[in-house]
């Protein structure tokens, strides 16, 4: 079998690489381990962070290269060459253009006000740069429906919600418009159901979108189908060695292979060499399948890898029958702190939660445990927003307390001794916490003065959105682990997504995107969607190149 390009892997990366090689004539193969095609993309919250993308402009975002360019350049630093980040930046907006001029399917829409994550730094949005994928009725995909990646969370038959639904959702019980956003999604879950239409959002519409293209354009993706080995000839990649249907095959690639394969989160072995501890695979949202044989079919030809000690982190809450939760509003709603196991904050709570677990690893390293960490709350917060998907004033499912991941206790004291944390301290911590809510000034972390900090903030709470005292009982502590999206590190790529030695020099006819490749935010993250974002468009890049190719 022969085609002009193999890509290895299903997600955002692979299926972008894949539809811009058909774009350009080439004839190309997608092949997925799984059964299942979406990897983590299709488990994710589906945002891109593209800037200046042609979404942006039409709703009047004030972007500009400069600013974007200056933006980055202050989050990524010298992490990652310049070359790179201009790539990403100067063929973000052509790629989406691109393909939106050639497909229908690619519609998206802009999550206003969702902050950059870092909208202090010179050239950062505090409305935003993140747009994600419309709604889709399933029903469009027949009986490839079945074939999308399971999310990790699944809700009622017929609902769906944005990500500023979900924003709003979480002020359900404090503004109005978080009920008129629940009756709305109430509404249309109803129409939903009456009319028959499946509604996908988020991380799966977007690959179903994607899928959709392919499909239009003939592009045969082979599920079941695990990369073995790369194939080489006069030392360039000439194809892949596979498995399919319990069989070896070879599948040549006349211009070249794109590793798209993903991280290696779920890969003990590699966590324990690269990672900091404690690692475990049971704290990653990423798709179970990615256990790092696309990196280490690189590394059989010498290529270099980089960030392999970094991942996508992000503060979880271990679930005892199920994926991890991954806390995004729980950390900036006000009434609850994070803790350490000498009773003591140490974090701003509200910040990108990449920073916040950079900072549990860092902290824990000095012999204090900071990872699990302690998400201390009160009966307040608990009646007044979502927490790990529970309604307010709902009772946290039981399963939380019997694993021993939540407690609850009727005193900060009480609940101090079934963590094993000094009482005194832990009430000391909160006192001075409940200061600085009253006051509305976080002296310690500065709490709540980020645009990013007060976006699932509680608007109806002033001065600031995001502190309010722990002060009535029962109190509840919630472990908290350092999870992860997916790992960061990979094979080192250039702006052409082109696979590198050490030496610098390129691997003639293999390329590598999205978790595959080492990221283009460096040790950061700019803002949300900056892993689907980067993935895109570096998967792009390399189509481009090998069309523009030959050899």
């Amino acid at each position: 079998m022969e085609f002009d390009v193999v890509v290895v892997g299903s997600g955002a990366a692979g299926m972008t690489a894949a539809l811009t090689a058909a774009y350009r004539g080439l004839s190309v193969v997608l092949i997925e381990k799984s059964d299942k095609f979406g990897g983590s993309t299709a488990r994710s919250g589906g945002g891109v962070w593209i800037p200046n993308n042609p979404v942006l402009v039409r709703e009047g975002v004030p972007d500009s290269p400069d600013l974007a360019r200056v933006y980055l350049k202050e989050v990524v630093g010298d992490r990652v060459p310049q070359a790179k980040q201009d790539a990403f930046l100067d063929n973000g907006p052509r790629m989406l253009s691109y393909l939106q001029a050639r497909t229908p399917h690619l519609e998206f829409v802009y999550d206003r006000g969702y902050s950059d994550y870092h909208p202090e730094k010179p050239g950062g949005l505090a409305q935003g740069r993140s747009i994600e994928p419309a709604i889709i009725d399933g029903r469009l995909l027949g009986a490839d429906l079945e074939l999308i990646n399971k999310p990790t969370m699944s809700g009622p038959k017929g609902i769906a919600f944005t990500v500023s639904d979900f924003h709003d959702l979480n002020m359900i019980g404090r503004t109005w418009k978080g009920k008129r956003t629940a009756l709305k999604v109430g509404a249309k879950t109803v129409a939903n159901r009456l009319r028959g239409r499946i509604p996908l959002a988020l991380g799966k519409a977007l690959v179903a979108r994607l899928w959709l293209a392919l499909r239009d354009e003939g592009v045969p993706v082979w599920l079941n189908t695990p990369l073995l080995e790369l194939l080489t000839a006069d030392g360039a990649v000439v194809g892949v060695r596979a498995e399919r249907a319990g069989e070896p095959v070879e599948i040549r690639a006349r211009r070249g292979v794109v590793l798209a394969a993903g991280g290696f989160e779920h890969n003990l072995e590699m966590r324990r060499q690269y990672l900091p501890e404690p690692v475990s695979t049971d704290w990653t949202v990423g798709a179970t399948e990615n256990v790092g044989e696309g990196i280490h079919a690189g590394q059989s030809l010498g290529a270099a890898v980089d960030l392999m000690d970094d991942a996508w982190w992000g503060p979880s809450v271990r679930n005892p029958d199920g994926p991890p939760f991954f806390c995004l509003a729980e950390r900036s709603q006000p009434g609850g702190i994070m803790v350490n196991d000498a009773g003591e904050r140490f974090t701003n709570e509200s910040a990108s939660y990449v920073d916040v677990v950079h900072t549990m690893y860092e902290l824990h390293a000095t012999g204090v445990g900071h990872a699990p960490a302690h998400f201390i709350m009160d009966q307040r917060f608990r009646d007044r927003y979502l927490f790990l998907g529970t309604f307010p004033k709902r009772p946290i499912p039981q399963k939380y307390f019997d694993a021993g991941i939540i407690k609850k206790a009727d005193t900060l004291a009480e609940l101090a001794d079934l963590i094993g944390v000094p009482a005194a301290t832990l009430t000391a911590t909160v006192q001075r916490f409940n200061g600085f809510a009253r006051a509305g000034r976080d002296e310690d972390f500065h709490r709540g003065e980020s645009a990013y900090d007060q976006y699932y903030g509680d608007p109806t709470v002033r001065p600031n959105p995001c502190l309010a005292p722990i002060d009535q009982g029962p109190f509840y502590a919630v472990e908290m682990v350092p999870g992860d999206l997916g790992t960061k590190g990979g094979l080192v790529t250039d702006e052409h997504s082109r696979v590198l030695r050490a030496d610098g020099g390129a691997i003639p006819g293999l390329y590598a995107a999205g978790n595959n490749s080492a990221a283009v935010m460096g040790n950061s993250y700019a803002g949300a969607g900056a892993t689907i974002g980067p993935a895109m468009v570096f998967g792009y890049l390399a189509a481009q190149h090998l069309a523009d190719t030959t050899r």
